[in-house]
């Protein structure tokens, strides 16, 4: 029989910014639940080798620094329910909003870190290879191939900021793009153009990565020619597929703002949506950092802001009494 559920604060999300959500809210007595939704531990569940978030001297992987977080968070007072949100009634507070078995949460406060999914190829090789020397963030893996020569795929900002990006750590990058001409702002096809460390392979479109004999992860990839159809092989240690994110959003489609991307519209320099009470931390809002650790910041940030909202409505209910 579905259950009721009632709390100060529910957050939709289980990756870094949801869980740092939660530890604060909960040592604040907010008593957070957290929804986990389809894929609990967010994004870092899917990477192996950590070495950039604070407090590690070592590297960690991704899937266990997601299980300390949550064992940190259920240590201080958060519930952990693993259901996925299909309805959300953001018209009144409490909010409510009806999981798929039929559980309905009713929260005087939301916080949503929903997160975003790198845009993948879809080409053979690319998951099985994923973390084995297929990545789709050079800021996060690109310390692993210092020395090494690495490939981007694309042709936006994403691809070109990532291309100059690697250049700190590698010599010989190469960017693959499917067209002729890029589609990334100016000032970045200028700075791609008179870098020395990096070449880029018109009108190819990738169409396997190639794993090596054993244990040797990506040693290439298959490409064909867009125009002639003619098939290459660019050898290669890394793999950075750089295509773009999708933001979890599509549930607050009509609800709430969204920007041309998809992602939710805050109040600069704040976790504040559009709706008194509603609050959006880490990837689901922010296109231009998406690390794990500025996303625990906005968790962070997500919690004082739902606390302070809930002091200032207690306040203004005391007075009018």
């Amino acid at each position: 029989m579905p259950s009721v559920h009632h709390t100060k604060m529910l957050i939709l999300g289980s990756g870094p910014a949801g869980l740092s959500a939660a530890i604060y809210a909960a040592r604040a007595g907010m008593q957070p639940i957290v929804v986990q939704g389809l894929q609990p531990g967010g994004q870092l569940t899917i990477t192996t080798d950590v070495e950039n978030y604070p407090g590690f001297a070592e590297v960690v992987q991704g899937p266990w620094l997601m299980e300390q977080m949550t064992a940190q968070a259920m240590h201080v007072g958060t519930s952990m329910i693993w259901d996925t949100i299909v309805d959300v009634d953001l018209s009144r507070r409490p909010f409510k909003l009806t999981g798929d078995g039929g559980d309905v949460y009713m929260a005087d406060t939301l916080v949503i870190a929903t997160g975003a999914q790198a845009k993948w190829l879809g080409v053979p090789g690319e998951q099985e290879l994923g973390g084995k020397g297929v990545s789709a963030c050079a800021t996060c893996d690109g310390f692993f191939y210092r020395g090494k020569k690495v490939v981007v795929i694309g042709g936006g900002n994403t691809a070109v900021e990532e291309a100059l990006y690697l250049t700190n750590h590698s010599e010989d990058v190469t960017l693959i793009h499917r067209r002729d001409s890029l589609r990334a702002e100016k000032i970045l096809q200028d700075r791609l153009a008179v870098n020395p460390k990096i070449k880029t392979l018109w009108n190819k479109r990738v169409e396997r990565f190639v794993a090596g004999e054993g244990l040797t992860g990506l040693v290439g990839v298959d490409l064909v020619d867009t125009v002639t159809g003619e098939a290459s092989f660019e050898p290669t240690d890394g793999g950075f597929v750089a295509i773009g994110h999708s933001p979890s959003t599509e549930l607050f489609k009509g609800k709430l703002p969204l920007d041309d991307d998809g992602y939710l519209q805050v109040t600069p320099g704040t976790s504040l949506t559009s709706i008194p009470g509603v609050f959006a931390a880490g990837d689901v809002t922010d296109k231009v950092y998406r690390q794990a650790v500025t996303a625990a910041g906005m968790g962070c940030m997500a919690a004082l802001d739902a606390e302070r909202f809930l002091a200032e409505a207690e306040y203004h209910a005391m007075a009018d009494a």
